[in-house]
């Protein structure tokens, strides 16, 4: 099973915090406080934070822009994953994905399950990897944001985690731009 090596020392990372929606503010905008506290809490960086509106283009422009950045290791969104038509991120993030990490969205739906039952089923939570950067799109509710941070991404993105993780291939996410 999985635990944390605390022979290693713990490495952090600096992450962005992208909030999807047509009508929060910063002032109002709970998921991304849930992210950020728990971010910060975990003794990571806080890279960059900010919301868009649920336009497909203006999500995916912002995701390539923090990707671009060698100074931002992860981008975690928030909202936007659900059925409805204004409900695009998921759709911005594949838009940005040199690689899709299949398996993010089917354990979220098993924690979500575990909380909501069968309402997890609405959820659409995907990762992917472009430019050596990874990309979560969490759900809009704070605790939806706690859930995924304090049961899948607490640990991945924790050097120490065994019996592997995130942060240690880190490096080696954007080798095959490098190879001539």
């Amino acid at each position: 099973m999985s635990r944390i090596d605390e022979s290693k020392d713990f490495l952090p990372i600096r992450i962005a915090v992208l909030t999807v929606s047509d009508t929060r503010s910063m002032a109002e905008d709970r998921s991304g406080d849930t992210l950020v506290g728990r971010i910060e809490g975990a003794g990571h960086i806080v890279a960059d934070r900010k919301i868009v509106q649920d336009e497909r283009d203006q999500i995916a422009a912002q995701l390539r822009a923090w990707c671009d950045q060698p100074d931002i290791d992860v981008v975690i969104s928030t909202g936007g994953t659900g059925l409805t038509g204004r409900d695009v991120t998921v759709e911005a993030h594949r838009d940005v994905y040199e690689k899709e990490i299949d398996a993010f969205g089917t354990v979220f739906t098993m924690v979500s399950f575990q909380k909501i039952g069968t309402s997890a089923i609405q959820s659409r939570a995907t990762g992917g990897v472009r430019n050596g950067t990874y990309l979560f799109a969490l759900p809009g509710s704070p605790g939806a944001c706690k859930d995924a941070w304090d049961e899948i991404l607490s640990l991945q993105l924790d050097y120490r985690h065994r019996p592997c993780n995130f942060v240690e291939i880190l490096p080696r996410l954007d080798e095959h731009l490098r190879r001539k």
